[in-house]
This record gives C-alpha cells, structure tokens and sequence, in this order.
C-alpha cells in the first residue's frame, strides 16, 4: 500500500507492475489473509495502525480478486483501466505532430510489440499491454536468474524506452503540464 501509493504517484508504469507483483503474491498465499498478514503485513516496519491499514488494503484486494475471479491469473479491473488510459494516451501521442520524440521512440519499438503481440496469440487488448506483459516476463526471468537472449534483451530495451517516456508524458499531464 505505501509502496503502491508512491509509485502511481511517481511512475505509472512502475505502479502497474508492482500491482501485478502483488497481484501474484497474493495468489501465492491463496488468497489467504492469515498467510498475507503473518508473511507480509507483519515484516513491515511500522507502528500497528499502519500495518492495519496495511492489512486492510490487501484485504481490499483479495476481496476484488476473487469478486473479479482473478484468483488464478488476470489482472484486477482498475489495473486494466490504468493501462487502457495509458494506451488511449500511447495512441494520442502517435497522433500528435508536438510529440515526434515519442513516435520515434516507438517506430524504435515497434518491431518488438508486434513480436509481443503475436506471442499474446489475442490475449491482450492493446500494444501498452502487450509492451507491460513483456516487461513483466523479462522482470520475472530476471527475479529467476534466467538467461535472455540478446535479441529479446535489444528489443525489450526499446519497449522499456517507449513505457518509461508514456509514463513520463502521463505524469505531465497529470501535473497539467500538457494538454490533450
């Protein structure tokens, strides 16, 4: 939650995959509060009202994972509304003549989005998606220690450009600094 609020402050992006982090963590404790309290709320460092409103955001999460049936995979709605706003603003901005800097980023990417595509065989909705996805394979090989081939390495350096550039003109427009 503290963490959670920090990054969508900062980086949407960064937000969008520590949600799915969590997303992940809690089905690793299958959903179970008693688990997610013992092992994650308790190793916080923080005096106990925080750790409850730790506890209870969690809770909250459980609750709309298994509402939304998400216990098994997927992504919460409010995540997916997150990246369905951010594609809306990927979309704008390859519109947008004040806003070459970004297109030429993702002309860089697009090679590897469309490859991200196809491996989703229709799973996902848009490319923002599909460029988190890959994001969030790469974070978890990583986490793993798992060897990346240099081309999926070269083409996941771009996708990462092109999300780490729409998070930065999300923030600016959050801070009214650009207008759509």
């Amino acid at each position: 939650m503290i963490i959670a609020k920090q990054k969508k402050k900062e980086n949407i992006a960064e937000y969008i995959l520590y949600m799915w982090q969590v997303e992940d963590l809690i089905r690793a404790y299958n959903l179970n509060m008693d688990q997610i309290n013992k092992n994650i709320v308790e190793r916080f460092n923080q005096p106990e009202p925080v750790k409850k409103e730790i506890s209870d955001w969690y809770a909250g999460l459980v609750d709309l994972m298994q509402e939304e049936d998400k216990k098994e995979s997927g992504h919460l709605q409010f995540i997916q509304n997150t990246i369905n706003d951010l594609n809306d603003l990927h979309l704008w901005l390859l519109k947008s003549p004040d806003h070459l800097d970004y297109i030429d980023i993702y002309n860089k990417a697009k090679a590897g989005i469309i490859e991200l595509m196809n491996k989703s065989k229709g799973s996902v909705e848009n490319e923002v998606e599909a460029c988190f996805n890959g994001l969030y394979g790469i974070l978890m090989l990583r986490l793993q220690q798992k060897t990346i081939n240099i081309e999926t390495a070269t083409a996941m350096t771009s996708v990462s450009q092109l999300i780490a550039l729409l998070s930065k003109k999300y923030k600016l427009i959050e801070e009214g600094k650009i207008e759509l």
